[in-house]
């Protein structure tokens, strides 16, 4: 009985010092809190797991917004005002994206096999759920309480179409954002 009573003890403790162990590393400890300190171990598990489980559970299906000139101007509008300061502009990588943690995707600069600008490989329900929602831990605000629902679904078109030719009045647009 007093094997069992030892084990039983210890195994409380065991299970107490865990999490005290861990406040105690979080509150006196070095934690990665600054933009160039390295990731936790397995970060990216337990943020980006959940996050696309959570999109595909929550998909916001295709765009209700018709993907033309007009819609795409706005989309353009939409973007020059409340994206590009940290996503940057065609030919403008923002430095501020950059410098942030992690950084934010650059999205109108090509991926490495030349084909994909941005998220234009993403539907665009995927980038209307995080433009509506933000994630947490990357910076990304929700957007939900700024812009409209038809705005958000605006930007999303002209992101998912970021690697097709663009009509002048939206390359224009997207031309005179400046670079920051």
């Amino acid at each position: 009985m007093k094997q069992f009573a030892t084990a039983v003890f210890f195994l409380i403790v065991g299970i107490l010092l865990v999490p005290v162990a861990g406040l105690i590393y979080l509150n006196y400890g070095h934690p990665p809190v600054a933009v160039a300190d390295a990731a936790f171990p397995m970060e990216a598990a337990v943020v980006h797991n959940p996050l696309h489980h959570r999109m595909e559970a929550e998909n916001a299906g295709n765009s209700p917004v018709p993907v033309n000139e007009a819609t795409l101007v706005e989309g353009a509008n939409v973007y020059a005002t409340q994206c590009a300061f940290c996503h940057g502009a065609p030919n403008k990588p923002s430095k501020v994206g950059a410098n942030t943690y992690p950084s934010v995707p650059q999205l109108w600069e090509r991926h490495h096999d030349g084909k994909v600008v941005g998220v234009s490989d993403d539907p665009a329900g995927e980038t209307y759920w995080k433009v509506k929602n933000g994630i947490r831990l990357t910076g990304m605000p929700s957007y939900q309480k700024v812009i409209t629902d038809e705005q958000m679904w605006e930007v999303s078109n002209l992101l998912a179409t970021a690697d097709k030719p663009m009509p002048d009045s939206v390359t224009k647009i997207l031309a005179e954002i400046p670079q920051n």
